[in-house]
Parts: C-alpha cells; structure tokens; sequence
C-alpha cells in the first residue's frame, strides 16, 4: 500500500503540475481539497478522475462518489486498490 501511496502522490504532482511539490509533502492523510490541504479545485478534481481511468481503470459513475474517494491520499490508494482493473 506504501509504494501506491507515493506512486500516487507522484502522479497527482505530474497531472496537476505541482512543480512546488515532492510526494514526500504529501501528508497520506492531508486533505486534497480546502484550505488545509493541497488547495485543490474542481477542475482538479476532473484530472484526478481523468487519471483514475486511465492508470487504473476505474469509472466513477457519480460525482458525489469523487467527493468521498478523493478526501486524501489514503482514501484515494484504498479505494484504488479495491477497485482497480489494471
């Protein structure tokens, strides 16, 4: 679960070009969307959709599903590996 977490922080730093950003600033349990953790936005939000289908074929039918799956990296790496077909 360890190495998804962090291949998972690098990929959300390269998709969203967090150029400021290591995986190692990532806290596991931060918040990616607010003001207390990544800052994320809604656009945002559809890059990490977009990100889940194409690197783990995962399809979110619902975007009040999205809300819940993207709360941190945790939560995004347990469901990840749950749900993922690649």
């Amino acid at each position: 679960m360890e190495e998804l977490k962090n291949e998972l922080k690098q990929k959300i730093i390269n998709v969203l070009n967090l150029v400021d950003l290591t995986p190692g600033d990532v806290e596991d349990d931060a918040p990616l969307f607010g003001d207390n953790g990544l800052g994320l936005d809604s656009i945002d939000a559809l890059e990490l959709i977009l990100l889940m289908e194409k690197d783990y074929g995962i399809k979110l039918k619902d975007a009040s599903a999205g809300k819940a799956i993207f709360q941190s990296v945790n939560v995004m790496a347990d469901y990840i590996e749950k749900n993922r077909t690649r």
